[in-house]
């Protein structure tokens, strides 16, 4: 078992997510950052879909009460494991009572540690996804326990990646939406020659943008969207849907980001800048 002395500001266990029953109204969840996951699932010679814990900005405390192979991805917050600074995309050895920390946030927004097997939490509707109330809880608390199988000896064919660090990209690629052809000149030149702000508004639902690009009149019959939806309100604000978004919207669907831009998206926090490349 895993246990959580301190689970952090909001910890949830999650793997690639829920399909086929976007119909009646279940998001897809999942990893925010599926670039980052792979990578870690791939040192540990994991499938890519095994479940991981996903980390939003302040990191847990967490006691291994057996032995194990652990690999961490995504953001960098200043993990030790006794005490002892230890790197992402690298394999680690961790023995029983060793204790995992985390500490400043120095890059990125979402961190994930992944062991050799996965994590073995109760599987619902086909994942292991945190998702309330799909699941009973929406993210771990203080003294949480979550299963995972003992490994005593590993060996790795890779033990170490080094990357091209996404966490830091400015520019994130789009499609047109469906009603991308809504969109007026005005609207066109600046949908793709400023730069936006990440507002206070965003979690694993949606991620809001601070600045306009215009107001406009046009509704649309509620209709389907997709993890990466770009919804374009009356006011002219942008909502980008994530991993836990509604499966429907009434706003007009002007743009849809490509899978690696949601990961490049989901390491943004407030403050934070994106700007939009048509492919």
């Amino acid at each position: 078992m895993l246990k959580f002395l301190k689970s952090g500001f909001y910890t949830t266990l999650q793997d690639f997510g829920r399909f086929g029953y976007r119909n009646i109204g279940v998001p897809v969840s999942g990893v925010m950052d599926e670039v980052s996951v792979k990578k870690a699932n791939v040192l540990l010679e994991n499938r890519e879909e095994d479940a991981v814990l996903e980390i939003t900005m302040t990191g847990p405390t967490l006691l291994f009460e057996s032995p194990t192979y652990i690999c961490l991805s995504g953001a960098h917050m200043s993990p030790t494991l006794n005490n002892e600074p230890i790197e992402n995309y690298k394999v680690i050895k961790v023995e029983s009572g060793d204790i995992l920390s985390y500490g400043k946030l120095e890059s990125g927004f979402r961190a994930y540690l992944a062991v050799k097997g996965g994590f073995r939490g109760n599987r619902i509707l086909g994942s292991h996804s945190q998702y309330y109330p799909v699941t009973p809880k929406k993210c771990f608390k203080d003294a949480d326990e979550v299963p995972y199988s003992p490994i005593k000896h590993y060996e790795s064919i890779i033990s170490e990646l080094k990357l091209e660090d996404h966490l830091k990209k400015l520019n994130v690629d789009v499609f047109k939406g469906p009603e991308f052809s809504i969109l007026t000149d005005a609207h066109l030149e600046l949908l793709f020659s400023k730069v936006f702000t990440i507002s206070k508004e965003n979690n694993r639902m949606a991620y809001q943008l601070t600045e306009e690009i215009g107001t406009h009149s046009h509704s649309i019959v509620t209709s389907g969207t997709l993890p990466g939806t770009v919804q374009l309100t009356p006011a002219g604000r942008l909502i980008i849907l994530m991993k836990d978004g509604q499966t429907t919207g009434g706003y007009p669907r002007v743009l849809q980001l490509s899978d690696k831009s949601i990961s490049i998206l989901a390491q943004k926090k407030f403050g934070d800048m994106v700007s939009f490349k048509l492919v």
